[in-house]
């Protein structure tokens, strides 16, 4: 037991609510989408979920703050602020890819206590509150310990990533190809997923170089529960720096030296040969 049981379950029920309204338009033939200003795109099912969770908030903890990706900040700075992503990987989900998840957190003082990532489609969750470790399955009731792995050098490494361009726009892309070519394999899960693989402890890294507060700050305490450690590009252990690198803790320095703002700009060597 933990001081956040209480919030944990409600972000359960938040995750809940938001995944029915989420689901219930997943492959619709009638799904609308726009573009936002950034050129992401937006369904009726984003804002649906985000409006589910938004009301359950109101009525169970109405004075505390709420941060949406879809509606933006709401409350009067209290110190406790809940996190919300109603549909990470809306490009999965308004193509039919059964990949993406409401991500739920929440925030005391700047500091992420307890978070849950579902992922409906799939039939998983995850989820951890600060001192009670991280678990995962397809329900509370059929749930497993998360623990990150053991592997130590990145020759032995799986890698998880979400796309390569986005590398370039941070003028990384070069030391990025360089760290693909050093780890033993590589594959672009995407997104919650690739992060939630490392709290698991079958991915043994993930990186990706453009994200928001929303889209890590459930991630974050989950792989952090789970024995590993969580930074931005700059090693700094917070989940609002624009950027993440997850690990199993042991890679990770190694990770930051190579990706990180002072890595090596003409990438790393190729890992040596197993033939």
């Amino acid at each position: 037991m933990t001081r956040w049981d209480d919030d944990l379950r409600l972000a359960h029920a938040a995750a809940d609510a938001a995944g029915a309204a989420a689901s219930s338009r997943f492959q619709a033939d009638d799904l609308q989408v726009e573009s936002k200003p950034d050129l992401t795109p937006v369904s009726d099912a984003d804002r649906a979920a985000e409006t589910a969770i938004r009301a359950l908030l109101e009525r169970e903890r109405p004075d505390d703050d709420v941060l949406g990706e879809e509606y933006g900040a709401t409350g009067d700075g209290t110190g406790r602020r809940w996190v919300i992503d109603p549909i990470d990987g809306t490009k999965n989900f308004v193509r039919g890819v059964p990949v993406w998840a409401t991500l739920v957190a929440l925030q005391v003082d700047g500091q992420t206590v307890a978070g849950v990532v579902s992922a409906p489609a799939l039939g998983r969750r995850w989820w951890a509150a600060s001192g009670g470790g991280a678990w995962t399955g397809p329900s509370v009731r059929q749930a497993r310990a998360c623990r990150v792995s053991g592997v130590a050098d990145l020759s032995d490494a799986y890698l998880a990533y979400s796309s390569i361009p986005g590398w370039a726009d941070v003028d990384r892309e070069t030391a990025f190809l360089g760290l693909l070519r050093r780890v033993y394999q590589s594959r672009g899960y995407g997104d919650f997923f690739s992060h939630m693989l490392v709290a698991e402890g079958v991915v043994d890294c993930s990186a990706e170089p453009e994200v928001t507060l929303w889209d890590l700050a459930a991630l974050q305490v989950v792989v952090t529960e789970a024995g590993g450690r969580f930074t931005d590009l700059s090693g700094l252990e917070r989940a609002d720096g624009g950027s993440v690198v997850a690990s199993n803790g042991k890679l990770h320095d190694e990770l930051l030296a190579i990706l990180g703002p002072d890595g090596t700009p003409d990438g790393v060597p190729d890992r040596p040969s197993t033939s």
